[in-house]
């Protein structure tokens, strides 16, 4: 049996062995396969279309263009990113159960642009005697250098503004007694931190509170940007919140117009003092389009004429990031449309959002030469400040064509320079020429400026000159005397400015001490702004040091600037 078993298997191992010899010969007997099948050419695109017949648009009406992105495209984009934020993150949490907070990337700023000026020089004062500059209520390059800070990075020098910076806050000035004049004006001396030689000479400003029954109805036109380039979370949705909050705080002799632009400029709310209807009409914005902000800002400007309170605030509030790039885009012709403009009684706030392409440049020339004032919104909360518990200050003029003008001893003083102001310097000339404009006070709005002086016989930043003059006998004999302080403005109907002036004695040199409370936080800021924009003649004087010269706060706002100041020490190291 077993026999058998083995005889059949060399059989088999036989046949199979037979079979592969005679594979090559079937194969060869096998037919060629098939030639590939290839698709035939598509047939050509059809012609494009003939250009449509030119059309003329003198008369045409104004649409609002915008662009949207296909739902189906949307949900591609974000399934093709995933974004950790905090909620998610508090659940995955390391394995001793410590919160790791999301990571924030820094937006570069390239694209965004600015104008900054050069560092004031110093002065001799037996050479230039007097300063003379525009007064500034703008708050922007503040919350706009806390948004730098608060995503890790330090803000361009060219972003910062120092006089901005101590502005952004309010100081224990006294408040005017009466009308008829619409502001105080206080002097005050010490001793400069960051340099053993020389004084800090403050002035300050501040305009009286206009009680909500006093107020002046208000005709306000919200010119609102909703291209493509508002499509962020911090733009046109900030817009939105920052203008309802505005909307709730008017009264029913106030009235709100909106309008809106794109690829072109449009009505999109008429007059109304309906806070349902002002809210409604915002909620209803979308983002897309080019931006034709000239066109908007002619339209806005109409629109206000057309619904003119006399007596009243007559006011365009534009929010944007300043990205215009249809139409009329350039900037000195947008400014001289605006100077164009203010001559009818209507002022401009310009509201900036965003970033990464934001025009930070524009959006303060704008408001500058629109007797208005600018703002930089990078929160809902700063909305609610600059809008809300400043709203009077914001909208409501009490002088315009605020200038200041200094005039140093010699025989006192020998050197100084203006921290700030660099865009508001004005020529000695233009002091007494009510033909040049300057900057304009809110209700209540508050001004600071602060010179740094050294005393005649010191060691300052400009060793002596061997052929130097001594002081004038005029000089000498007004030795009580270490500067005059002069300011002019008008009243918001007026054509002719009024003149305050008043003597810092040089008493207050001899008395001073080193700043404390207010001075020494005002002091503070102002060395904030000027080490941010790498001035050397801080002599060394780091944040670590602001942050002792401001000491404890017990405001929210004064308490954040703290914060700023430790996060900007971190960056460049204290």
């Amino acid at each position: 049996m077993r026999g058998t078993r083995l005889a059949a298997t060399a059989a088999l191992c036989a046949v199979i062995a037979g079979c592969a010899k005679e594979a090559p010969k079937f194969a060869e007997a096998l037919p060629p396969p098939p030639p590939p099948v290839v698709a035939p050419p598509p047939p050509p695109p059809p012609p494009p279309p003939p250009p449509p017949a030119p059309t003329s648009v003198a008369n045409a009406p104004i649409v609002v263009t915008a662009e949207r992105i296909r739902s189906q495209e949307m949900r591609d984009a974000r399934s093709a990113v995933t974004v950790v934020g905090g909620e998610t993150l508090n659940r995955m949490q390391a394995p001793s159960g410590t919160f790791i907070p999301p990571v924030q990337v820094p937006t570069d700023p390239g694209n965004e642009r600015y104008d900054g000026e050069e560092v004031s020089p110093v002065k001799l004062t037996a050479a230039e005697p007097v300063s003379t500059f525009s007064v500034d209520v703008d708050t922007g390059a503040y919350a706009n250098t806390r948004r730098f800070l608060s995503q890790g990075t330090l803000p361009p020098r060219d972003a910062v503004r120092t006089e901005e910076m101590v502005n952004y806050f309010r100081y224990d000035y006294a408040a005017p007694k009466d009308r008829s004049q619409p502001f105080t004006v206080s002097t005050d001396v010490a001793k400069s931190l960051w340099n053993p030689d020389t004084y800090l000479m403050r002035v300050g400003l501040r305009g009286y509170d206009i009680a909500a029954a006093e107020r002046p109805p208000a005709n306000l036109v919200f010119l609102l940007d909703v291209s493509g380039s508002m499509n962020a979370a911090d733009k046109l949705p900030l817009v939105k919140t920052a203008l309802a909050g505005l909307a709730g705080e008017l009264g029913e002799r106030d009235r709100v117009s909106i309008v809106v632009y794109a690829g072109a400029a449009g009505l999109v709310l008429e007059p109304t003092n309906d806070t349902g209807k002002i809210k409604r009409a915002l909620e209803s914005l979308s983002a897309g389009g080019s931006t034709a902000g000239g066109a908007g800002i002619e339209l806005a400007y109409r629109i206000a004429e057309g619904t003119f309170i006399k007596g009243g605030v007559n006011r365009v509030i534009l929010a944007t990031d300043g990205d215009f790039n249809v139409g009329l885009s350039d900037t000195k012709a947008l400014i001289e449309l605006i100077e164009q403009k203010r001559d009818s009684g209507i002022t401009l706030t310009t509201l900036g959002f965003g970033q990464g392409n934001y025009n930070e440049a524009l959006m303060e020339q704008i408001a500058d030469k629109g007797n208005g004032n600018y703002a930089y919104i990078d929160t809902a909360l700063e909305a609610k400040k600059v809008l809300g518990d400043e709203m009077q200050s914001t909208l409501f003029t009490i002088a315009k064509d605020v200038k200041i003008q200094v005039e140093f001893n010699p025989a006192v003083i020998a050197q100084y320079r203006l921290i700030g102001y660099e865009n508001r310097a004005l020529r000695e000339e233009d002091f007494d020429n009510d033909l040049v404009d300057a900057g304009e006070i809110g209700a209540g709005h508050q001004v600071t400026a602060i010179y740094e002086v050294v005393p005649a016989g010191t060691k300052g930043w400009i060793a002596p000159r061997k052929y130097a003059d001594t002081p004038p006998a005029a000089a000498a004999a007004q030795i009580a005397e270490a500067a005059t302080v002069k300011l002019r403005y008008k009243l918001p109907d007026g054509d002719t400015s009024k003149l305050i002036e008043g003597v810092v004695p040089t008493v207050a040199l001899r008395s001073a001490a080193l700043p404390k409370g207010d001075f020494a936080f005002a002091a503070a800021v102002a060395a904030y702004g000027q080490v941010l924009r790498g001035d050397e003649l801080m002599k060394g004087f780091g944040f670590d040091d602001i942050g002792k010269l401001a000491g404890s706060q017990d405001n929210f706002w004064r308490q954040e600037f703290l914060q700023l100041n430790a996060l900007a020490a971190g960056m460049k190291g204290g």
